[in-house]
Formats: structure tokens, C-alpha cells, sequence
């Protein structure tokens, strides 16, 4: 009985009840949430065991920390997906570095970039990761649910409780700066290979 009326109830109450330490709180969330979060994790992560640790170490964090949730800040759904992010870019650079230190950087490979402009060296998915990090909040929110959970503009208005053309214009000023930041790091390489 307790567990299905848990079905009822919205995010925010389970959260609340989640701080009250009530489990059946954490296997509903558990049940709505794990695998749109797994499939983000994969996304970062590109591992099946790491993303489903990942996902794991989230809820435990959750547990811990359900009192930490602010509605002011965004939805439910929100804070649960930027607390997984945020774990995911923590795991990421924390392997980007242990191979920094084991690997002698001239010995790294250039990227390559192929004909679709896609550049397929670690090194550019790291500065990738690194442009991400740098937009706002507001920016990265909005990307996120764009392009890991595959909502459209309208459906992350929704979610966020913002205006559609907020959404557009955040989506837009947060490409260009990624764009930015992508042709700076190219164009650096290009005169490492030219000078070098």
C-alpha cells in the first residue's frame, strides 16, 4: 500500500521523504530516473560498468543529501541530472589526469579531424568537456536536457518553468561559446603543427 501510493506522489514529496530517510522514497525515484541517468552516464563515460557505478554513487549521494535539495534551483529531475554530471565530468577528469601522468605528452597523438569536422582525439573530447564546464548553470541545464535526455525546446520550458525563447537563446549563446572555445583550441594545434 505505502509503495504505490509513492507512485502518486511528485518528485519534490519523495524527496522530501528521502530526507526523512524513507527508502521506499529511493526506490521510487530509483524507478523513475535510473535509466535516463544511465543512458547520460554511457554518454560520458562510454563504459557500461562505470556508468551503472556512477548511477549508483548518485542515489547513495542522494540519500546522504536529500536535504540539499532546493526547489528555488530547478526541478527535481534537474538537480538529480546535475549531480550525475557533475560526478561524471569529476570521474572523467580524474582518468583524463591519471593518463596525463602516465602518458609523456609529446607522445600523445594529433587529432584528427574528418571530413563531418568531428575530431576524434581524447584531447578534444577533454576540451570539449572543459567548454562545457565553463557556460552557466542556465547554459548547461538546458544543453543537458537538449542533448542527454533528448527533450525538445518546448518540453525543457516546460521542465525548467521558462520561456520558450529563454530556452532557444540559452541553447544558442551556449553552442557558440563551445564553438568558440573548440576553433581557439584548433587553431592552436594547427600552429603547433606548423611551428613544430
Amino acid at each position: 500500500m505505502e509503495v504505490s501510493s509513492r507512485k502518486d506522489q511528485t518528485d519534490e514529496a519523495l524527496i522530501i521523504a528521502l530526507s526523512r530517510g524513507d527508502r521506499t522514497a529511493l526506490a521510487e525515484l530509483y524507478d523513475r530516473y535510473s535509466q535516463s541517468m544511465l543512458a547520460v552516464a554511457r554518454r560520458f563515460l562510454g563504459n557500461e560498468r562505470e556508468s551503472e557505478d556512477l548511477v549508483h554513487d548518485v542515489f547513495l549521494e542522494m540519500w546522504k543529501r536529500a536535504d540539499s535539495y532546493d526547489r528555488a534551483r530547478g526541478a527535481v529531475r534537474t538537480w538529480i541530472m546535475l549531480r550525475l554530471r557533475s560526478r561524471a565530468l569529476d570521474r572523467m577528469k580524474a582518468a583524463s589526469q591519471s593518463r596525463t601522468s602516465l602518458t609523456d605528452p609529446s607522445d600523445m597523438p594529433e587529432p584528427t579531424v574528418g571530413k563531418d569536422g568531428d575530431v576524434a582525439s581524447p584531447a578534444h573530447r577533454t576540451q570539449l568537456v572543459a567548454g562545457f564546464a565553463s557556460l552557466s548553470n542556465e547554459q548547461r541545464i538546458v544543453l543537458e536536457l537538449a542533448y542527454f535526455e533528448g527533450l525538445s525546446s518546448s518540453e525543457i520550458a516546460t521542465q525548467l518553468g521558462i520561456p520558450l525563447g529563454t530556452v532557444k537563446s540559452r541553447t544558442a549563446s551556449a553552442l557558440q561559446l563551445l564553438r568558440e572555445g573548440l576553433t581557439g583550441s584548433q587553431r592552436v594545434l594547427g600552429s603547433r603543427r606548423h611551428n613544430g
